[in-house]
């Protein structure tokens, strides 16, 4: 497209954007209408910086990717292969987790295991006993 195409599609733009942002004033008020207008002032902006053309190059790189991708069976295997990846990096994930934690619960049964005093007589008992001679004094039991 040549440089009057281009003007000419900024110029429509920017009237377009002219009237939502006339609108955006008159209903949502000044917030609303300046958030407009600063979007109207992209078009002729890029016009006169010359991204408009750029934009329309990324816009068909885009859509042949587009086609190529809906069309071509090598992608098609490509995605399969990645979405086929994905899925196994987080199988391994969870069954890593499990391991991690089945593992932490063994562990701490082995602790508590190690950690008890050889004779029948826990510290825990200890404790009851004292309560039960508590109560027992105070007349409770």
């Amino acid at each position: 497209m040549d440089d009057v195409t281009w003007g000419a599609l900024a110029l429509a733009l920017t009237v377009l954007g002219g009237a939502c942002t006339w609108w955006a004033f008159r209903r949502r008020g000044v917030p609303a209408g300046l958030r407009a207008l600063a979007l109207t002032l992209l078009a002729p902006a890029a016009w006169l910086t010359g991204t408009l053309g750029m934009f329309t190059q990324i816009a068909r790189a885009v859509s042949g990717w587009a086609t190529g991708l809906v069309l071509s069976p090598a992608v098609w295997t490509g995605i399969a292969a990645a979405g086929t990846s994905v899925l196994l990096w987080v199988v391994a994930s969870g069954i890593d987790r499990r391991d991690k934690t089945v593992g932490r619960a063994r562990g701490t049964r082995s602790v508590a295991a190690a950690s008890a005093p050889p004779a029948g007589k826990t510290q825990g008992d200890d404790e009851f006993d004292e309560i039960e001679e508590l109560l027992r004094r105070k007349g409770i039991q």
